[in-house]
């Protein structure tokens, strides 16, 4: 293990590489303790909670990786009704999650357009503006950005997958534009979003240093949130890897996860579901890794089969009450504290907003 650069803006490339590579437990250990000492300082040992609402799985993206891509014909597809959108926002309000995540494959027709304006001033009424509202709906255009910016959502999230052009044509159609999806994030840093991205970790052909510039782009692009995870097999999609090892996978997430915070310091970072998938308490050690950011689902149980991006994805049979009351109760057992009530913004955004 290299010593830590300081300031964060020291690391380089290789340095940021070097760190990734962490293999035995005392390497992980270290670079995970580092990690959790920088998120005590500048984020503090409290998880925001965003409760998941995971709103439709048409998608018009053929993404080579993904479970709900549009030539998957095996997918049963569904749209939630506004009805039930606000059911379960009001859901979230009843848990105190505070803020919630509207997610849904990649549409841009114009009625799924005024739709989710409309349901996201319905939602800032019926909570009398006291829910905080993220997006992860995908590419769309400045105007439909600012559009739905001026309802009420505040917070959007489009993960890019990876920063590399050339890895990023490999997994999608030709086309599938890495130069369009990463002038989304332009445009929603333009329309006055806190701004979001992640990528996928593990992909086949993909370096470490192809990982190091993720971070880099993150740095250099002012990210405020960033969610990130391992990539997961999907056995009704054309890119599998015989090689995938799941605690390769695992480790690998969790030391970009740490590495993220080192070089970031005050962003929000997802502990993701794919971190679970792959270790049951793969969430809590992504907190203890320097995530401060988890997703509980409130998608309706009868959905969530049908919105799944990967193999063996947890918490299909778990009501979200169940599912508050466990991560509430492992959240406490590592020694962290929750924000109940609160839209738990990013520090980096206050920062560089100021």
């Amino acid at each position: 293990m290299i010593p830590l650069p300081h300031p964060a803006e020291s690391f380089s490339r290789d340095d940021l590489a070097k760190l990734l590579a962490a293999t035995t437990d005392d390497e992980c250990s270290a670079l995970y303790a580092a990690a959790y000492r920088v998120k005590k300082e500048h984020v503090g040992a409290i998880v925001r909670l965003r409760g998941l609402i995971e709103i439709s799985n048409i998608c018009s993206k053929n993404c080579l990786y993904c479970g709900i891509r549009s030539a998957n014909r095996g997918v049963h597809r569904y749209t939630l009704s506004q009805a039930e959108i606000l059911e379960l926002a009001s859901r979230a309000m009843d848990f105190h999650y505070g803020s919630i995540v509207l997610q849904s494959g990649e549409r841009s027709d114009p009625a799924w357009i005024d739709c989710i304006e409309d349901t996201i001033r319905r939602i800032k009424a019926l909570s009398n503006n006291a829910l905080g509202i993220t997006l992860s709906l995908g590419e769309q255009t400045p105007d439909t950005y600012r559009r739905w910016f001026h309802a009420g959502a505040h917070r959007y999230l489009l993960r890019i997958e990876t920063s590399s052009p050339k890895l990023y044509a490999s997994l999608h159609p030709a086309n599938h534009s890495w130069h369009d999806r990463a002038a989304c994030l332009n445009h929603l840093a333009d329309a006055g979003y806190q701004v979001g991205t992640g990528v996928m970790c593990g992909l086949p052909g993909q370096t470490l240093h192809d990982l190091a510039d993720d971070l880099l782009f993150f740095r250099d692009h002012a990210i405020d949130m960033i969610g990130m995870g391992p990539w997961l097999p999907h056995s009704d999609t054309p890119l599998n890897h015989p090689g995938f090892n799941p605690r390769d996978a695992l480790r690998l997430g969790l030391n970009m996860i740490a590495v993220a915070r080192l070089l970031l310091r005050d962003v929000n970072i997802a502990s993701t579901t794919a971190l679970q998938a792959l270790a049951p308490d793969g969430r809590e050690r992504g907190l203890l890794a320097g995530a401060n950011v988890i997703m509980p689902n409130l998608s309706p149980l009868s959905h969530r089969a049908d919105y799944t991006l990967y193999d063996d994805k947890p918490g299909l049979d778990e009501s979200d009450d169940t599912t508050r009351r466990n991560l509430e109760a492992a959240i406490r057992r590592i020694g962290e504290t929750l924000s109940p009530d609160a839209w738990g913004d990013s520090p980096h955004f206050a920062a560089r907003t100021r």
